[in-house]
């Protein structure tokens, strides 16, 4: 695999680990025990650290382009086995 793949498929793990960490620790302005700006949604969070989501999603990230590369190497589940129709037809 180049190695522009190996960064354009990473980059991609990269963009899905951000939805799958930005639930994590966030508090509202109520369980922080901070005012509510007037008109703020109750759930707006109260403090948003970058620099935590980001390294976050990279360990997130890392870990399932890992297991995607090791399977990439080591063919541990390829194409065939995922094909469940031509498995079972007769």
């Amino acid at each position: 695999m180049r190695w522009t793949s190996i960064l354009a498929i990473y980059v991609l793990f990269w963009s899905l680990s951000v939805f799958v960490a930005l639930p994590f620790g966030v508090r509202t302005h109520e369980e922080a025990g901070a005012d509510r700006v007037p008109g703020q949604a109750d759930s707006a969070p109260h403090g948003y650290d970058w620099r935590r989501m980001a390294i976050r999603t990279t360990i997130i990230a890392t870990i399932l382009f890992g297991l995607y590369y090791a399977n990439y190497v080591y063919g541990w589940v390829t194409a065939d086995d995922l094909d469940y129709a031509a498995r079972y037809d007769n």
